[in-house]
């Protein structure tokens, strides 16, 4: 793409172009992906400075550079653009140069705390199943039409992302759903998307490492609907204080759902067990395969988006019935012997009440919950303690274990969430830093009838330990426990 014609719509400082015109065969943040022909975005992280790797960007053949500080030496054969925020425009620049993909599909954000991926990836299964090409963009898995994308993050990086966005057009996509992470958005990775829709879950404790604080962790989400365009809808969970704040000054279509009080899509609770629930939405019963209040939400979401997309409310709800749970998202795995483990990605205080209460609420006595639950290293340290509260309130038997401890020690981490509790509540807490050990302890200890619920990790197939990737499963662990 001609490099004028790249950078025409963003407000840049200087722009120093050499005597050949420029045309740009590729865009990249990272140096060391950096093509004969690319272009190179030299963006300040939190980690490094891109500015430190221009002169090894222009070594490998970049032709421009995007910068916030003009290099000493510079290169004549080489444009150099100017501007006071080089992350800002680089969504805006990817969006440009892969033909503004997110404009030729219908492409539905979700954000929030928990339930972004149970949302997403069951939206993308759904319109699947109604016969249609759809792309995903998740945790868990990248899918274009059926076809797996390794994932990395919750949200990739701007020009990744529209990356595969260019490829789900590409592939003959309709729509595109995907999961909108605080951290993309306080980074603009989604700039210059345009949405036809978006979903609030809830808003609770994580990632304050990042933000530093719940207002601009809130201020982040709230960013997403306030660029939501008059053409695109939003839906707000009003079962969640933060529903109605998210869509206060919001162009798009409000619409709400809830649990509890009237709205668009309301959901009504008829009878719940460990495999599945029957529920009535907006006065239509049906069966689910997945199971708790928090699923409830979940899919009074997915329902709400689907019908707002043009689908017929029973058409959209009889297909709901058949689609299973996400991997990883309280999964259950029952023994020969009774015993149900339950495997899910619960890794915020919130997340941990919800699983516990839902297997609570279940066996209603009948039944013991034994919990194995750890705390990723690196990451919030003020949500330990409180986890590790909301574990011993919700269960009767805790086991706190190793949870990707990253360049911290187990131990340390442990220590950090056994902080949290008092003298008389740590009688029923072990602490096995050995997360296999963990896992197999705690199914040891149960009876039938009883419930071990193993949260943390979820879907993830690794334990990630001073920097390096071990291949490390929950369901295996558990499998070869039961002889499944």
């Amino acid at each position: 793409m001609n490099l004028s014609e790249l950078v025409k719509e963003i407000q840049y400082t200087h722009l120093v172009m050499p005597k050949d015109e420029v045309d740009v065969l590729g865009i990249n943040i990272d140096s060391r992906l950096v093509q004969k022909g690319d272009m190179f975005i030299a963006i300040k992280g939190t980690q490094t400075d891109g500015h430190a790797y221009i002169a090894s960007a222009e070594e490998k053949g970049a032709v421009a550079i995007v910068c916030e500080e003009m290099p000493e030496r510079q290169n004549p054969n080489v444009a150099y653009i100017t501007l006071p925020n080089a992350q800002s425009v680089t969504g805006k620049l990817a969006t440009t140069f892969y033909g503004d993909p997110s404009r030729k599909l219908k492409l539905v954000g979700v954000t929030g705390t928990n339930g972004k991926t149970t949302i997403a990836t069951l939206l993308y299964a759904l319109f699947r199943e109604m016969g249609h090409k759809c792309g995903l963009l998740s945790t868990v898995c990248n899918y274009i039409d059926g076809e797996a994308y390794p994932s990395t993050h919750t949200t990739p990086d701007a020009i990744s992302l529209n990356r595969l966005l260019s490829k789900m057009v590409e592939a003959g996509c309709e729509y595109a759903f995907m999961e909108v992470s605080s951290h993309a958005l306080a980074q603009e990775r989604v700039g210059g998307l345009e949405f036809a829709g978006g979903i609030f879950t809830n808003l609770t404790r994580d990632h304050m490492d990042f933000h530093e604080n719940m207002e601009n962790y809130l201020k982040a989400k709230k960013s997403f609907f306030d660029n939501l365009p008059r053409s695109a809808f939003a839906i707000t969970n009003l079962d969640d204080k933060n529903g109605p704040v998210m869509v206060q000054n919001c162009r798009a279509d409000i619409k709400n759902y809830s649990t509890r009080t009237l709205c668009d899509y309301k959901a009504r609770l008829v009878e719940t067990h460990l495999d599945g629930m029957i529920l009535e939405f907006n006065n239509i019963e049906f069966n689910t395969l997945l199971t708790g209040r928090f699923n409830i939400s979940n899919l009074l979401a997915i329902f709400g988006a689907a019908v707002e997309l043009g689908k017929n409310p029973e058409d959209v709800l009889c297909v709901l019935s058949t689609l299973r749970p996400v991997s990883g998202r309280f999964e259950t795995i029952h023994s020969n012997d009774g015993i149900t483990a339950v495997v899910d990605y619960a890794h915020t205080p919130d997340a941990i009440k919800n699983v516990l209460g839902t297997v609570k609420e279940v066996l209603r006595g009948n039944g013991n919950i034994i919990t194995v639950v750890g705390a990723g290293g690196n990451r919030d340290k003020g949500k330990r303690p409180i986890m590790a509260v909301e574990a011993v309130k919700n269960s009767n038997r805790v086991i706190l274990t190793s949870d990707n401890p990253r360049n911290e020690e187990p131990q340390d981490i442990i220590n950090d969430m056994l902080a949290g509790l008092s003298d008389e509540q740590r009688r029923n807490v072990l602490s096995i830093t050995d997360r296999k050990e963990a896992i197999r302890t705690a199914c040891s200890l149960a009876s039938k009838g009883d419930v071990v619920v193993v949260a943390g990790k979820g879907h993830e197939d690794y334990q990630e330990i001073k920097g390096v990737k071990h291949h490390f499963d929950d369901k295996e662990i558990i499998r070869e426990f039961f002889n499944l």
